[in-house]
């Protein structure tokens, strides 16, 4: 028999207890400076700060919690060395009062530490605010940006400060972008474009200020837009990118759809806002837009518009769902009710290409609501001339369902 080891972790190598170190939060990084000798300068030299303000010792009252963790980021970015890092990321519940505090933190990331990610959630989840937070907003200088390596910023609840001649400034670094609860002016998303000409990847979620909404880029090939609401104004959006590879509309209501030189968009996902008496007129645009991009391969769908029975006008209305390249549709929160089933005959009849179907089933409950838990996935499939077959994991009864159906 072996002789059982007598290693132990701290008998590891450096590097992977680094690796280790990189999963927790850097609180709990530098606390296992308390487990030996070899511990104790590993967590300044772990190539990322994870400060997440939820995860904080809490105090009473309150303010004395904000207090407290803006002291412990000031002396761990004091006791940290200026090796590089590759992502830096903070929650915080902003004030006025901790601007100074703030401004230090992101230069010193930015400048002294040269992040290549970049994530600022000054929102977290509302549990945290009260009246008073949400009158206090971080302003984030975008020009300090010049002076780093920034390649994916996240910004959440947060207004941005943008240089005088941003459009003609050069923010080449940065590759990725994401924008949430932020103030968002037709020309801000234009200078935001034009002075960040490497941008290959945009994310926009619940931003407001808009009018109309032009996203032009030759650059662009991921776009993914979240809960924009039409309102009176009219609201309008036009998306002009000839190499956008992938598409994602998310509880979008804007009044009018515009999509140009689409010829490269291959995968397009979209869920709707459930509106009873509006959500076929959005999901016509959708539609219309869909018309516009004859590559579709991957198409990823929300069915909400199927919750509620259509009138009968609507019922007689022809169905033009015409896509050469479509081979795969993906239907969430799928329940296997007759509009879905009919909804899958419109599909299956798109020809030769479409090769998937895969429904991701919701359980349904006693009265009928739409429940959270998500059931095996179901997935339909063209075998040659036979025409289409049906697998699935634990549960038979909706796949059989389907089968005889077809």
């Amino acid at each position: 028999m072996e002789e059982a080891s007598n290693q132990n972790i701290n008998d590891l190598p450096e590097e992977l207890l680094l690796r280790i170190l990189t999963f927790l939060p850097t609180l709990d990084s530098i606390q296992t400076s308390l487990i030996s000798q070899k511990w104790r300068p590993l967590w300044s030299r772990v190539p990322s700060l994870n400060l997440p303000f939820e995860l904080f010792p809490s105090y009473e009252p309150p303010l004395d919690t904000r207090q407290f963790f803006a002291e412990f980021i000031d002396r761990v970015l004091i006791l940290r060395s200026n090796s590089p890092i590759h992502t830096f990321r903070l929650s915080f519940i902003y004030h006025d009062h901790y601007g100074s505090h703030v401004d230090s933190w992101v230069r010193s990331a930015i400048t002294h530490l040269h992040a290549r990610e970049l994530h600022l959630d000054f929102f977290i989840h509302k549990d945290f605010h009260d009246e008073e937070t949400l009158n206090h907003k971080y302003d984030f200088p975008f020009s300090v940006l010049r002076n780093g390596y920034v390649e994916n910023l996240c910004v959440t609840r947060c207004d941005l400060t943008l240089p005088t001649k941003m459009s003609t400034m050069r923010f080449c670094s940065i590759g990725s972008m994401y924008l949430d609860q932020v103030y968002l002016t037709d020309q801000i998303m234009s200078d935001l474009i034009l002075g960040c000409p490497n941008l290959e990847a945009l994310e926009l979620q619940n931003c407001w200020g808009h009018h109309h909404l032009k996203i032009c880029s030759t650059r662009l090939q991921k776009l993914v837009l979240g809960y924009f609401y039409d309102s009176e104004l009219q609201e309008t959006l036009v998306i002009d990118c000839p190499n956008l590879f992938s598409i994602s509309f998310d509880c979008c209501a804007f009044d009018k759809f515009v999509l140009k030189n689409a010829l490269s968009l291959v995968e397009f996902h979209v869920d709707i806002v459930h509106l009873i008496d509006g959500s076929y007129c959005y999901w016509s645009k959708v539609v219309r837009l869909l018309g516009q991009a004859p590559n579709v391969k991957h198409l990823n769908v929300q069915n909400w518009w199927f919750k509620d029975r259509l009138s009968e006008e609507l019922l007689n209305k022809p169905v033009d769902l015409s896509m050469s390249s479509l081979k795969q549709v993906t239907m969430k929160a799928y329940t296997a009710t007759e509009d879905e089933l009919n909804f899958l005959k419109i599909l299956i009849g798109q020809g030769v290409t479409l090769q998937k179907i895969v429904l991701a089933r919701t359980q349904v409950g006693e009265e009928g609501q739409i429940g959270e838990r998500s059931l095996p996935l179901v997935v339909l499939y063209r075998e040659g001339s036979q025409g289409w077959k049906c697998s699935w994991t634990l549960y038979p009864a909706t796949p059989h369902s389907i089968d005889s159906e077809l």
